[in-house]
């Protein structure tokens, strides 16, 4: 998977800490500045004495990069049955991106809140050259007519790429979802300073923006970035502040639950036939981290910090964007008649052309990461950080659609609905049974992609100004 969401460490907002950010937050009411630099410690809250209503208003801005490289696997490249899969560099994978984050959190009762957000994604920039020492010729990506020898440049179609470089997609932006939450803390340090701030939360996402599909006769025609998908997430976070320390701990998951029309992830009843695993990933997460105090001026309300924090993020099974999308929604172009063209109706004689969507199942993986930030407070008003993440992902397949499901035999006790006559252990071609979104020539143990060598980082500052 590319894209990541980074983390404000607020509990309603993703996982990964990613970012630069400029955060306003404004107090309605008396004792409003209480609230300490660090954001697991924030709480809106409402009713209060002498603090009818707390508003804190974020906006958070990110640069992030990614990189990948592209493995293929290379069938009858051994002869010995142990052996594992032998494979060889294809392609290297770079993304950037520019993104913004405005966001709201409003008290609606003591020690509880609502929140939303919205990410924009400014700027998303990615593009493919050639493995280190794989010549145009050389690769299994070119070789199976996935890209032509000279590439594809999606920003200007009809021109060769120079150099090593393969692919370019075209310039992205725009929405994807709105985050809206409710948070709620059960314990307070504030209020009392003899417990943590122990804060339990649920946020709902809704697919607001354009779906991003890739489209080869006209890509600049499609620049979404949004996946259509609705998705629930829930998370609870600890922080609990000594003399010079602030220790901070956060659990979450995340599932989707539905799908807009124009979703990519979007298979009927009627369409599925032997597909199963058909859904957008699950995945959940664990982040903790030490915060040290190096000054720490109460009386003037003046603090210097270092933050040092590391998360490990489950992503599971699934279908999902990956680093070759693009790539396989151009080779699967029904009106170009590409290698990777889907057959809707693997039941009828004929092929009933279906142009690929370009996400793909995806091996189960873990993303982990590690993050420094220099946090600072001035008086009782003014706050900013300084802030770097390094991110990395386990190799995973990025191609792994089976190629269906082997009914049960018809008549047995038990059995009751969709089956087959014959009893074979097999997946029947021309039947029900067949996966009409596998692709033998990348989905095929010996034909898959792999993702390795995964690394990003993210650069930022942040800043608070407080009312």
């Amino acid at each position: 998977m590319v894209a990541s969401d980074p983390v404000l460490r607020t509990g309603a907002t993703p996982g990964l800490g990613l970012g630069l950010g400029l955060v306003t937050t404004l107090g309605l009411g008396l004792g409003a500045t209480a609230a300490r630099a660090n954001p697991a410690s924030l709480v809106a809250s409402a009713v209060d004495p002498g603090d009818p209503a707390d508003l804190y208003l974020w906006l958070d801005y990110d640069y992030s990069v990614e990189t990948a490289s592209i493995w293929r696997e290379i069938v009858g490249a051994t002869d010995d049955p142990l052996a594992p899969i032998p494979k060889v560099s294809d392609l290297e994978l770079r993304q950037l991106r520019h993104r913004l984050v405005p966001r709201a959190d409003l008290g609606i009762f003591h020690n509880t809140s609502i929140t939303v957000a919205l990410p924009i994604v400014i700027s998303q920039q990615r593009e493919l050259t050639l493995g280190s020492g794989v010549p145009r010729d050389g690769s299994s990506t070119v070789a199976d007519g996935l890209l032509p020898r000279e590439g594809f440049d999606a920003r200007d179609p009809g021109t060769a790429l120079p150099g090593d470089l393969m692919f370019r997609g075209v310039n992205r932006s725009g929405l994807d979802q709105l985050h809206a939450g409710l948070t709620l803390a059960l314990m307070n340090q504030d209020n009392d300073r003899t417990k943590p701030t122990w804060k339990l939360g649920g946020e709902l996402r809704v697919p607001v923006g354009r779906v991003m599909r890739f489209n080869a006769a006209a890509p600049s025609e499609e620049t979404g970035v949004g996946r259509g998908i609705h998705e629930v997430r829930v998370w609870t976070s600890v922080a609990r502040r000594y003399k010079r320390t602030e220790a901070w701990f956060e659990l979450h998951w995340q599932t989707p639950i539905a799908e807009k029309d124009t979703s990519l992830f979007r298979v009927s009843d009627a369409e599925q036939f032997g597909a199963r695993n058909t859904a957008a990933h699950q995945q959940g997460g664990v982040a903790a981290g030490l915060e040290i105090y190096a000054i720490d001026d109460a009386a003037n309300g003046n603090r210097i910090s270092l933050d040092l924090g590391a998360r490990i993020d489950a992503h599971f099974e699934g279908r999902d964007y990956s680093e070759m999308w693009e790539v396989f929604a151009y080779a699967g172009d029904a009106g170009l008649g590409g290698p990777l063209v889907l057959d809707a109706d693997p039941t009828q004689p004929d092929v009933q052309a279906r142009s690929h969507p370009g996400i793909t199942n995806v091996e189960n993986y873990l993303e982990t990461a590690g993050r420094a930030a220099v946090r600072a407070q001035l008086g009782s008003h003014v706050r900013f950080a300084a802030t770097v993440d390094l991110v990395w992902k386990t190799d995973h397949v990025i191609t792994f659609a089976d190629a269906g499901i082997d009914l049960p035999t018809c008549g047995r006790p038990g059995v009751t609905g969709a089956c087959e006559t014959e009893d074979n252990g097999v997946v029947n071609p021309g039947t029900g049974e067949v996966n009409p979104l596998h692709v033998p020539s990348i989905d095929l143990v010996g034909h898959r992609y792999h993702a390795e060598d995964s690394f990003g980082f993210v650069i930022g500052v942040q800043g608070q100004l407080l009312f």
